[in-house]
This record gives structure tokens, sequence and C-alpha cells, in this order.
């Protein structure tokens, strides 16, 4: 086949375009099939008839969260300090525990209970569906509900505001002693029982290690759950920084992946590693 000139240009256009339009069809087809689909189309216990949007309930363009750890947050993220956390519970309880424990609830782990600690409604949102329905307060997206529009009922997945029967989140990960640079800080906990850590991302080892890839004046921190490389995949363990824990910390988004729903046979919570086995503990704990 000949083409030429604009044909051409407009041919490679099309392509690119097509490619483009087939990767994010992959990314919506992959939440669209999960609970997190609150939409229309949504086939999990709770969805709304309000919109058929299906990131709106998450994430907006224009009119985040500026306070938010996680891109383009669309809630209105609760007061960190309105949780109790693991190390609230009595001393003899945590007394093994090396690492230490953020006092309030921030990070990732904070965009996550403002839907999971059940004290506002799924559908709250600061930028809703629509042209000049921006709320500064949130209002709520509407429609008409399948389940509630509000997590209730017995824990996981509704956590609540009592967190001490949970595991950690805002607590450093002591693999040992990771270095940071730039805006990183630097963490010296270490502990026998964890995965240890390698700042060497170009190299490949058989088994899980803790990495840390600079990225701009930052690090990236991740436990490999598979063949070493320099690239963090979904399922791998994301560890992040944050300014009240020293090093690198686990929070909910370290197990759980809220795009895609878990893996393996067991196939619940999210998980970015199979709990078949005990390998997401494994994945980090040395039993």
């Amino acid at each position: 086949m000949r083409v030429m000139g604009s044909s051409l240009t407009r041919w490679v256009g099309g392509l690119a375009l097509a490619m483009i339009s087939g990767a994010v069809l992959a990314a919506a087809t992959g939440i669209a099939a999960t609970k997190h689909n609150l939409s229309s189309s949504g086939s999990g216990p709770n969805h709304t008839t309000g919109t058929d949007q299906i990131c709106v309930f998450c994430h907006t363009p224009h009119g985040s969260d500026t306070s938010a750890a996680v891109p383009l947050w669309n809630k209105n993220l609760p007061a960190g300090n309105s949780y109790q956390v693991y190390n609230s519970v009595a001393a003899s309880a945590t007394s093994s525990i090396d690492g230490t424990i953020a006092a309030n609830v921030g990070s990732v782990s904070l965009a996550c209970l403002s839907c999971h600690d059940g004290t506002q409604a799924m559908d709250n949102a600061l930028n809703r569906p629509g042209s000049g329905l921006y709320s500064a307060a949130g209002a709520s997206i509407g429609g008409t509900w399948t389940g509630a529009a509000t997590m209730a009922g017995t824990p996981i997945p509704v956590l609540g505001t009592d967190l001490t029967n949970d595991h950690p989140i805002g607590i450093q990960y002591c693999g040992g002693g990771l270095s940071g640079s730039g805006t990183t800080v630097s963490g010296t906990c270490k502990d026998a029982d964890f995965i240890g850590a390698s700042t060497r991302a170009d190299s490949h080892f058989s088994g899980a290690v803790v990495l840390t890839k600079a990225s701009g004046s930052s690090q990236v921190f991740w436990v490999e759950t598979g063949t070493v490389d320099t690239t963090r995949q979904k399922t791998d363990l994301s560890l992040y920084t944050r300014s009240d824990v020293t090093g690198p910390s686990v929070e909910c988004g370290s197990c759980h992946d809220p795009h895609v729903e878990s893996k393996g046979s067991d196939n619940i919570m999210f998980m970015r590693v199979t709990t078949a086995g005990s390998a997401i503990c494994l994945s980090c704990h040395v039993k």
C-alpha cells in the first residue's frame, strides 16, 4: 500500500490514537470489573445510577484535594488524628515491633479510609460529573443506590476509626537501613525477620528484596516479589515516604491495589499478591 504526504500523517495519527484508546480501555476494563466500580455499570454490592463515570468516585482532573498524597483525589480527606492506630493498644502487645508507627494516619492510607472508615458517603465528591458542580465541602453524586451509599456493617471492608486490630500502617519497613537521597529521609530500622534491603536497582537477585530507585530528587521504594529489576510492578509491594516516619513506610497501598482485583484463587480484597499459602505475608516477613 502506498501512503504519501498528509495521508501518511493521518494514518500514523490514527494508529497512535487507536493505541492510546486501547490502553485506556484496557485500564478502565480492569477497574470496571471490580467492586470499586460504583457507577451505573457496577456489578458489585454497592453502586449508583447517578453516573456512568467510573473514576469520578475517587479522582478528578480538576479541583482535587491538594492535601492528598494520591493523584487528583476527589474527596475531602478525614483528619489523620481521628483514628486509633496500632500502637494505641497496650505496650505489652507491641513490644516486638521494632519500627516506629506514626501517631496519625497519613499518606495514601488516609485516602483509602475516606471511604473505608464508613464515615463519609462513597459518592461524596468535590467535583461531581457535569458542568459547574464543584463543591469545596463535597456533595453527593446522587442517583439510586444498590446497596448502601455509606459503608456499614461488620469490619472488613468497613474498618471504622479504630485501627488497633488491623495491620499497622504508617509503620517503618524494617528490612534494613535504606538511605535516601535528595528530599527523601534516611532509615536505620533493621530486623532479620524482614526481607533485607538492597539499593542496587540494576542487579538481579532471586527472591524478594527491598529496592530503592532514584526518581528525580526523591526515591521510590518497594518490596520486589519477582526477579529484581529496575521497575516497580503492580505486583510488587509499594513502600511510601512521609514526613513523620523515618524511612519508607507500610501503608494500605503496600498490600492492596485499588484498581485491579486481587491475584490467586482466593481473589479477595484487591491484594497485590495472593493470600494463598500466606504469600502476601511472606513477601515481607521472614518466617
